[in-house]
């Protein structure tokens, strides 16, 4: 799966850096002074890229968490993301990665430790309030735990922390790691969910709807909690109809006793990163909705944005009550 990868030199003894290569001894190795000598320049490739991503072992040294955007959250006043690693194993064209990044190859950050004492610090300024922190922001939380092993060694850690939460954003079925331990409350596994028909179009290289929720069954009956995430909303002729499919057969199969949140959004980007990707996928049928640019927000137009939130509203409350449900305005 990954052909190529470059380790910063000052990590080359990390005891990290050195299991994650043991595991592809096959792969060409490139030693670099930091990841962005590789990653930032312009004038590279995304879409060529894409098709074989190198894999970038990199330490990061600051801004290790950082404060949720507005409206970003499932219930707690203190929201944080978090991004042990950069881009995405999948290829979801709404995707505002390949907007963000020059690059598609994939940056690990391999310093899990520092990540570590800055979610304890944040959880002491408040000692006695949840504090809710989201992995899943810049990257899928789990489509490359074999490699990383990110999960399963943050797991244990936020456990000790009383009045941490985390939420492992993912459309993965990398979820052994998670079989394999016992579970705890105050972790989320929350899937990113779109109707079959809408998912197949535009969520490249994703595991379809069905294998999402056959790995979310496996992690309920386990013990999980789960988050359900359907976000964004995609608009195409008929999407009334999918999204009500896929709202009864996702409730047909879930136990709702181990559901924690449900939350949904509609397809957005700002312009500048909606203008990168969709001249990277010119002939790209998405783009070609009924969009229009907000206040440097590239979005459906407002009456079709507020009529998508409203029918999908009115949908998933006849399934779960208010005080679960996170609408992302």
């Amino acid at each position: 799966m990954i052909e190529t990868i470059y380790i910063e030199e000052a990590i080359l003894e990390h005891p990290r850096v050195i299991e994650i290569l043991s595991r592809f001894p096959q792969a060409k190795k490139i030693n670099c002074g930091r990841y962005g000598e590789v990653f930032n320049p312009k004038a590279q490739n995304f879409r060529r890229q894409k098709e074989k991503p190198a894999l970038i072992l990199a330490e990061k040294f600051n801004h290790f968490t950082l404060a949720a955007p507005a409206g970003y959250g499932i219930g707690a006043k203190n929201n944080y993301y978090f991004s042990h690693m950069l881009n995405c194993l999948y290829d979801c064209r709404y995707c505002f990665l390949q907007g963000m990044y020059q690059s598609a190859n994939y940056v690990l950050f391999v310093n899990y430790e520092d990540f570590q004492d800055d979610i304890k610090q944040r959880c002491l300024e408040t000692p006695d309030e949840p504090v809710h922190f989201f992995s899943g922001y810049d990257c899928d939380s789990l489509a490359l735990e074999p490699v990383t092993r990110f999960a399963e060694q943050f797991l244990p850690y936020f456990e000790k922390i009383p009045n941490a939460w985390l939420e492992l954003r993912t459309k993965s079925t990398q979820v052994r790691s998670l079989l394999n331990r016992n579970p705890f409350s105050r972790c989320i596994i929350a899937f990113s969910l779109n109707p079959n028909d809408i998912a197949m179009k535009v969520e490249d290289k994703a595991p379809s709807l069905q294998r999402r929720l056959d790995a979310l069954c496996k992690l309920q009956a386990h013990g999980w909690q789960i988050g359900l995430r359907f976000d964004p909303l995609i608009y195409q002729t008929g999407y009334q109809e999918q999204y009500q499919e896929l709202f009864e057969h996702v409730f047909s199969v879930i136990n709702m006793n181990q559901l924690h949140s449900v939350s949904l959004g509609v397809f957005r980007l700002p312009d500048n990163y909606f203008k990168k990707v969709h001249k990277l996928y010119p002939d790209e049928k998405l783009f070609a909705s009924p969009l229009e640019n907000r206040q440097g927000m590239i979005s459906y137009k407002q009456e079709l944005e507020n009529e998508m939130i409203q029918y999908c509203t009115e949908q998933l409350l006849n399934y779960i009550p208010v005080s679960t449900f996170f609408p992302c305005l």
